[in-house]
Formats: C-alpha cells, structure tokens, sequence
C-alpha cells in the first residue's frame, strides 16, 4: 500500500443508486486510463458484497484495500436521524479516513445532505473562512471553457461575509484547478444594475467595487443567469438555493439538447444520411454538454476534500468524479486559501462592521 497519503482516494463504495458496480467500474477505468501507480484507494462498504464482486476487478484488486462498514445511509435517510449514529457507515468511515490522515480526499455518491454533515463534522472548516460551499465547474461559453459556481446548495442563506469567502474559495478553484487566471468573479443577481438585488448583495458589491485594485481577481459586478453560460464570467458566487436551482437547469438543458437532437435526426432519411458526415460534431457537442463530464462536487473550506458525485452516477461518471478528486489532491489549494485570506483580511474587517452596523 501506499504511503504517501496525497495519492490516497477514501471511497465510500455503497452510496448511489448503482453502487457498488459502478464505483468499481468508475475505479477500473480510471486506473486504465491513468495507471496502476497513479492513485490507491481504500474503499469503504460491506466487506463481503465487495470481496465478491472485485473478482470481476482484478486490476481494482491490486489497487485497493477494502475495510468493512456494516451500514449504509440511504438517499432518503434525513441529516437529523443519522447524524448521532453514523459511526459504522460506509460514508463516514469514509469520510473519518480523510480525517485520520490516512486518504486526502472521499468521494462518495451518497445522500447529499448527510455527506456534508458528516463533512463539516469530522473535516471542520478551514480558518478563516466562514462557510464551506459545495463547487463545481459548468460548461460554459461554446463548450471549451467552463464556469465555477458555488454554493450549490449547502447554505441556503448567505450574509455578506460568507458570500466573500466563496469568492476566495472560488477565485483560488478556479486559479489551481481550472488554470483560470485572475478569474472574472460576478455575483448571481436579477440584473447587472448596482441598484438590484437585495440589501446584502448590494452591500457586498459596494464595499468590492471600492477594492478592485486590490483583488487578487478581476471583479466585475454583478452577473445574470444567461452570462453563466455565455462565457462572460468565469466565477460565479451565490446562496446555495439560487446556486442549486442554477446548477438543476444547466444540467436540465444539457440534456434536453441532446434529446432534441437524437429525436430530430431520427425524423428524416435527410437527417440521418446527415449524421454521417456530422458524427464527430455531434460526439463533441455530447462530451460538452453531458453532466458525466463534470461529475464531481466539491465541499470547499474544509480541511480535506469531500467529493460528491451524482446519486445515479455510473461507471463513467465515476471515473470523472476519481480524476477531479485526484487532481484536488495534488494541488496546494489550501495553502493558497490560507494566503489570500490573510492578504484579503483588511476587506473582510470593513465587510464585518458593516453587518455589525
């Protein structure tokens, strides 16, 4: 086994609707992909269901330790109801692993709101920042680029303070993971007019567009949800509510794109001749726009990197979900959190007063 925990992936092998099989398989193709050498990964589940079906793994098998969780969290279970009794669950054993030092980052395809429970439990946040937000990057302007938004739904109410620190969270994700620099960074709101929004987000883009020259980012003000997708911002920073019913309709169109394409081609003997000479086109547009390609979630400002992939997640949405945990393993995202929260401290001082006021 490994020693060196930055190449260790915790992976809580019993949460999701397809799980196990397709944790294995999402397993099986990253190793093919990337190498045996290239990460280990202690999977987390009931010993005997997974000792049976790895014999169908065997290049999973050399890369693996196996540790057995008795229970399960279901997608239905609720936060309050697990919470006191999780101990002996795959997901947070998985999760405690991170924590023990042992593995730098749990995926998992378990119940949401319980991952991050049992995140911010056991990881707690990173000093300096207030709350930690769930993250991801979206497709965005013609499908090269993409667009990092949080919160995506783990704090419904967000005052001015939180909101800045998911622009330093997500202005650094975007640096480090996304090799965005100095990323554009709006706030989600109902108009690009200083005037919109409610008092806190006007508040927070006053006391912004006053320190602009001493950002580590472009700021460039308010954002609406059709510049999500335009390309014309590259961070965009909102509550977890609006961030997570943004998230559902960029996901929703993507798929409602690809079948309205597979349906009209199937309408005429025009269309289908025509698919023929368009078919890499279209193999582009759908590695583009699949939710699969962005699999992962991550909870930012927590001491450690808690992954949530989706609950239907299959093989190849796992694969994705292993490769962006594994790239988060290698970065020193923390370490640059640590720096430009402090380089960043006077703005947040002015912000607090503010709130006091």
């Amino acid at each position: 086994m490994m020693t060196d925990a930055k190449r260790i992936i915790s992976v809580d092998a019993m949460g999701g609707d397809n799980a196990p099989i397709a944790v294995f398989g999402g397993m099986n193709q990253y190793l093919y992909q990337y190498g045996e050498d290239s990460v280990f990964f202690r999977v987390f589940g009931r010993e005997n269901v997974l000792r049976h079906l790895l014999k169908k793994f065997p290049r999973v098998a050399r890369n693996c330790e196996i540790i057995n969780a008795d229970d399960v969290i279901s997608g239905t279970d609720k936060v309050r109801d697990v919470i006191r009794h999780a101990q002996n669950t795959s997901m947070y054993m998985a999760v405690k692993d991170v924590r023990d030092g042992n593995s730098s980052a749990v995926v998992s395809a378990g119940n949401t709101g319980v991952l991050m429970a049992l995140s911010k439990l056991a990881l707690k946040t990173v000093d300096g920042i207030s709350r930690p937000a769930i993250t991801t990057m979206l497709p965005s302007g013609n499908g090269d680029s993409r667009v990092v938004g949080l919160d995506l739904g783990a704090n419904v109410q967000c005052d001015e303070e939180i909101l800045f620190d998911f622009a330093i969270l997500g202005s650094v994700y975007a640096e480090i993971i996304g090799n965005m620099k100095r990323p554009r960074v709006g706030i989600l709101n109902i108009g690009e007019e200083e005037t919109k929004g409610s008092e806190t987000l006007q508040r927070l883009n006053k006391i912004l567009s006053e320190h602009t020259d001493e950002l580590p980012y472009e700021y460039i003000g308010f954002v609406e949800g059709n510049d999500v997708t335009a390309g014309n911002v590259q961070v965009v920073v909102t509550d977890g509510f609006t961030g997570n019913v943004m998230l559902k309709t960029v996901e929703g169109t993507a798929k409602m794109i690809s079948r309205i394409v597979k349906a009209n081609y199937k309408r005429s003997v025009l269309a289908i001749l025509g698919t023929f000479f368009l078919i890499h086109l279209f193999k582009r547009l759908k590695n583009k726009i699949d939710p699969r390609s962005y699999a992962g979630a991550v909870f930012l400002g927590l001491n450690g990197f808690s992954v949530k992939t989706h609950g239907n997640s299959d093989a190849l949405s796992w694969t994705h979900a292993l490769e962006y945990a594994a790239n988060l393993c290698k970065s020193d995202f923390y370490g640059k959190i640590r720096e430009r929260t402090n380089a960043l401290s006077n703005i947040k001082d002015e912000i607090r007063k503010l709130k006091d006021n």
